[in-house]
């Protein structure tokens, strides 16, 4: 075996590794690129119908509008009991505000409906956007499992070849030194 071969053997075992090299490259790039989705996902427009639902379920839902309601329930009943005369827009039993509270809770509950139907809808986009991506994760997996059958069968085909050539370079050298020795 000549210094041509044993360079030969040399060189394809380096381009197995600057492929391997380039393998692992891009699937770095690769992984980064979906990193850089997932941190900078499309902005979503939203109707100006879209932002009052958002807002009005936002607020409908806290402890602030809460107390607020209650504030303001209270003094609309102390203000009806102790007010007299004409100024009582509303005696008892509140039949007035039972109307605003009514149409209140009419109002509020479609508008927060709205607003709860399209945050299910950006949860659904949300699941299938992470299903896409673990599905392309698990693709990537795969192939990369495959480039990696691919190189070591390759390698080890390599082994092969220069265990062969070895071994023809041992019988070489067996030969020439059973010549020594026979002509000693």
């Amino acid at each position: 075996m000549d210094n041509n071969e044993i360079n030969q053997l040399l060189s394809e075992e380096n381009k197995h590794l600057v492929k391997l090299h380039k393998i692992v490259k891009d699937t770095f790039k690769e992984e980064k690129l979906i990193i850089h989705n997932l941190l900078n996902p499309p902005l979503e427009i939203l109707t100006s119908g879209q932002k009052v639902s958002d807002k009005v379920a936002r607020f409908g839902g806290s402890w602030m509008f809460i107390i607020l309601f209650c504030v303001f329930l209270t003094i609309w009943i102390i203000f009806n009991i102790i007010a007299i005369g004409i100024y009582k827009f509303d005696p008892y039993p509140f039949i007035l505000m039972n109307l605003i509270l009514s149409s209140i809770a009419a109002l509020q509950a479609p508008i927060i409906l709205m607003s709860q139907n399209r945050q299910e809808e950006k949860d659904r986009k949300n699941s299938e956007n992470d299903y896409m991506i673990n599905l392309k994760a698990e693709m990537q997996i795969r192939s990369l499992h495959q480039k990696m059958d691919l190189l070591l069968e390759k390698q080890i085909k390599t082994l092969f070849d220069t265990q062969e050539k070895q071994f023809k370079l041992l019988k070489e050298i067996n030969l020439k030194i059973d010549k020594i020795l026979i002509n000693q």
